[in-house]
């Protein structure tokens, strides 16, 4: 009789193997490249130029998701840095904004002289930790978070990288940092991360990103679709691309315009409902190219597959139907009438 005891245990083994963190070098060397031609310099978000500033996240997502999510980090630490004040400390090297709170990851303000503090604790999902400088991260002090800037070279921070096991957005390796006494120095005030009104802007920048990288694989069906063969259902599918996408680019434009128009304004609503837009035009496009194409473009295209492995990993930073909740909240306290043309 077959042994399926014995089977299972060898298949566990195999199945659970970890992988080892395999870093692109291509990657940090084009963020530095963008960073030495001033093209991390994005107009900042509810400045009359925030569709600007989306476009050349769209871009950049376009080409790679790895890069696009170090890139938007780094420009969203520029802009951080500038909403609080102290844009003159945003020097040269490329940084990282790490502001994820899982219960049992924090780092804590211990010590404090000025605007010197000392960091203890663990900081989760620090993405690019292994491949940039500079980091702005949230660390709690009297039970408010305190934004503190960080260099990553000094020795009293550590490296816990045998978590990241990912295959879709492994190139962003988003490993742990431990901090042991690690001086850094604090930005503004305690809580202004969470209550300056470009929080809920930088949120939005994400969604960009997101479409810029169905804007990529939707090319390839579109592409597909102009050969002299006719295909129907490839067509079809191509029909219900452009359906989602021409709604997604309608909610990132009009999300921007009302960013630009009440730059001051708490714009959680209207940020929340464009994400939900974006992720569900965004899982539609996914579906329909992948079910027009079939196996052809992710075994045979890099660019394809690469996109289409760290797509649904990144759609994730949304937080589903925990997003959907708060938007459905929100909607019960607008007007009567919200919807109506």
């Amino acid at each position: 009789m077959m042994d399926f005891a014995h089977l299972d245990r060898l298949l566990h083994r195999f199945g659970t193997r970890s992988r080892a963190i395999d870093l692109d070098p291509l990657l940090p060397e084009l963020l530095q490249a963008l960073r030495a031609e001033q093209l991390d310099l994005l107009p900042l978000p509810g400045h009359g130029r925030t569709l600007e500033r989306w476009r050349a996240l769209a871009r950049v997502a376009g080409c790679d998701l790895g890069l696009a999510k170090l890139y938007e980090g780094h420009t969203d630490a520029l802009a951080v840095l500038a909403e609080c004040g102290a844009a003159q400390h945003a020097h040269d090297g490329i940084w990282g904004m790490w502001a994820a709170e899982p219960p049992d990851a924090r780092a804590h303000i211990v010590a404090r002289d000025g605007e010197r503090v000392q960091l203890q604790g663990r900081k989760a999902w620090c993405s690019g930790a292994l491949q940039i400088n500079r980091a702005l991260l949230t660390a709690w002090e009297n039970d408010q978070p305190q934004l503190v800037a960080v260099e990553l070279s000094h020795p009293s921070q550590r490296i816990q990288a045998e978590q990241w096991q990912a295959v879709g957005m492994a190139s962003t390796a988003s490993v742990t940092v431990e901090f042991d006494k690690a001086p850094g120095l604090a930005i503004g005030t305690p809580g202004q991360y969470l209550s300056r009104p470009g929080f809920w802007q930088g949120g939005a920048g994400i969604a960009a990103c997101w479409y810029g990288a169905a804007e990529a694989l939707a090319g390839y069906l579109r592409e597909h679709c102009k050969k002299p063969r006719p295909d129907p259902h490839a067509d079809a599918h191509l029909g219900a691309v452009d359906a989602a996408l021409y709604g997604a680019r309608a909610a990132l434009r009009e999300c921007a315009a009302w960013i630009d128009q009440h730059p001051q304004d708490d714009a959680s609503f209207e940020v929340r409902r464009t994400r939900a837009q974006i992720e569900q035009a965004v899982e539609q496009v996914i579906q329909h190219v992948g079910r027009a194409l079939g196996a052809t473009p992710f075994c045979r295209s890099s660019h394809f597959a690469r996109l289409s492995a760290d797509l649904p990993v990144y759609l994730r930073q949304s937080h589903a139907e925990r997003d959907l909740a708060e938007l459905g909240q929100q909607m019960t306290r607008t007007p009567t009438g919200a919807w109506q043309l």
